[in-house]
């Protein structure tokens, strides 16, 4: 039996490869992105510098905000209705305000408190800090994005125990194991399974927010190519191009991190894993030249 055929999708699939050619050909060919000098600046040490803080400030903020998540879900969850309150108020605030407010305010923090002290409330302070000097560039940045990816790591944090079966309450506690133990032993290691994938997805956000600490002072990847931009102001397209293939890799690599993280949270609740990356590159050209093949035949 002859196999239906499908006009339609082949004229729109010629008329996707056509525009695809078009843009890919106009990359290659316009004068204007400078690819000579973007292979020039790819892997200069200011730009890799850059990179380097970039990561170094994704990676200790993805830390500090899932630990600040976790908190922040558990006063949402607890019996207490100041905790409650506190918790919703936060994740309400930090939602809400922009990224760059919060950074640009905590840059200016010491407008406002000049020293910070540690001491009896209202009353005697034993020990008092200069906050120009703890708030550094880089403490600024970190403390920022970790304020605000702690207000939604508590909601992704908050999702994952709401989504473990009640059942399993019950059971831990008809074992006669602590509130803390059930929580720790069977509660929570159920909820990663929920919590781990999609934090982990949250962290390609996270990657990208990273760029906004340029306008606090500190030169990460998007910083330096705006501070060489400034120096070099017919490098400013290079630059930019530079800057988007680096985190068009960056995101890539958490993408296929977070592929395998889902792959190893699923075994034991889905039959069938999700394939890897790899895998379904392989399969899709293999699915590819089979088509192409009895396309010719026919």
């Amino acid at each position: 039996m002859r196999p239906p055929r499908h006009p339609g999708r082949w004229i729109a699939t010629a008329v996707v490869l056509v525009l695809l050619a078009q843009f890919v050909h106009g990359l290659a060919t316009n004068p204007f992105y400078q690819w000579d000098r973007f292979a020039y600046w790819f892997l200069r040490p200011t730009i890799l510098d850059g990179l380097l803080i970039t990561l170094e400030v994704t990676a200790l903020s993805a830390v500090l905000g899932l630990l600040g998540g976790i908190v922040v879900a558990l006063a949402r969850l607890s019996a207490s209705p100041v905790l409650r309150a506190v918790g919703w108020t936060y994740v309400w605030a930090l939602r809400s305000i922009p990224l760059i407010v919060v950074l640009i305010f905590l840059y200016n923090f010491s407008a406002l408190y000049r020293t910070l002290s540690i001491g009896v409330p209202f009353g005697p302070a034993f020990f008092r800090f200069d906050e120009s000097r703890l708030a550094t560039d880089m403490v600024v940045a970190v403390v920022g994005l970790s304020l605000n990816e702690a207000a939604y790591a508590a909601e992704v944090v908050r999702g994952g125990i709401l989504s473990v079966d009640q059942g399993q309450h019950e059971a831990a506690a008809a074992l006669g194991l602590s509130r803390r133990r059930q929580f720790t032993r069977i509660v929570f290691p159920q909820a990663l399974r929920a919590i781990v994938p999609a934090y982990v997805n949250q962290l390609i956000g996270l990657v990208k927010s990273t760029s906004l600490v340029f306008y606090v002072s500190l030169l990460d990847l998007f910083g330096a190519a705006q501070t060489m931009g400034s120096t070099y102001p017919g490098d400013i397209v290079p630059l930019l191009l530079v800057v988007t293939v680096w985190y068009l890799i960056l995101t890539s690599l958490v993408s296929v991190v977070q592929s395998y993280v889902e792959r190893h949270h699923a075994r034991g609740a889905s039959r069938a894993l999700s394939p890897t990356p790899l895998r379904t590159l392989r399969t899709a050209c293999t699915e590819l030249r089979a088509r192409i093949r009895r396309e010719a035949a026919v």
